[in-house]
């Protein structure tokens, strides 16, 4: 069953949202030499080229599933989850200038295509690559988040404490939600210092509390941070979440 959409999703906010972030990864990605983009990212065996081809890669995606939730006509996201890594590992090698400028016109294609979409389009389900079905308004949520985490994964001083504090907010539920759907998860007990606001992960019984800022626990719990700055009790280890994103 596809999962519900917060009834307070404006379209027009939210792009306004993803074109911002879009323009400072672009900024960021301005200043790469050829050098540069070789170089690592943060993200284990992907160099800079294949954060920013993934990101193009994946507005077009986006874009094909807003034209099948407008039009009815099924448009896949990718052909497969193969073609999506082929197509990743094939344009992560070109020049700063040339994936700098993909980044740039598939965003320009998403937006473009986004603008076409009626406020009925955004509640018709579509189907992600690895088969997922969900309103076409997760699309644009999920263009979002792409956008603010892989700008952390390019490692070039753009660091989770810049992510938008209603991004924070809105991702930190949804994650929590997800690694409580998951056995291999620990069981936890998250106090958000900032807000006052408990999450809790698994936490029927016995569960490990960990303190911090929301924004510090949603990137320790998306792998984006090691947790440094975060206080647990007892003096207890800080474990590793399961991979999620």
């Amino acid at each position: 069953m596809a999962d519900e959409i917060d009834a307070g999703f404006d379209p027009a906010a939210t792009l306004e949202q993803i074109s911002a972030a879009t323009e400072r990864v672009l900024l960021t990605a301005s200043r790469f030499t050829d050098a540069d983009v070789r170089a690592p990212s943060l993200l284990p065996e992907w160099s800079r080229g294949h954060v920013l081809t993934h990101l193009a890669r994946n507005a077009d995606g986006g874009r094909r599933l807003l034209r099948w939730a407008r039009t009815g006509v099924e448009t896949p996201e990718y052909a497969s989850l193969a073609v999506r890594a082929e197509e990743i590992e094939a344009g992560a090698g070109r020049g700063a200038g040339e994936l700098v400028a993909d980044v740039r016109e598939s965003a320009a294609r998403f937006a473009e295509e986004y603008r076409r979409m009626p406020l009925t389009a955004w509640d018709r389900e579509v189907r992600w690559t690895a088969g997922q079905v969900h309103r076409a308004a997760r699309a644009a949520d999920s263009r979002l988040c792409e956008v603010l985490v892989h700008h952390v994964d390019l490692n070039a001083g753009y660091p989770p404490e810049q992510w938008p504090a209603d991004f924070v907010d809105d991702m930190l539920g949804r994650v929590v939600a997800s690694f409580d759907r998951r056995e291999n998860a620990p069981s936890l007990r998250l106090h958000a210092t900032d807000t006052g606001v408990w999450h809790s992960v698994r936490a029927t019984g016995p569960a490990l509390e960990i303190h911090g800022r929301r924004g510090s626990l949603l990137a320790w719990l998306m792998g984006r941070s090691q947790g440094a700055d975060l206080i647990l009790t007892d003096r207890q280890k800080l474990p590793v979440p399961p991979f999620l994103y």
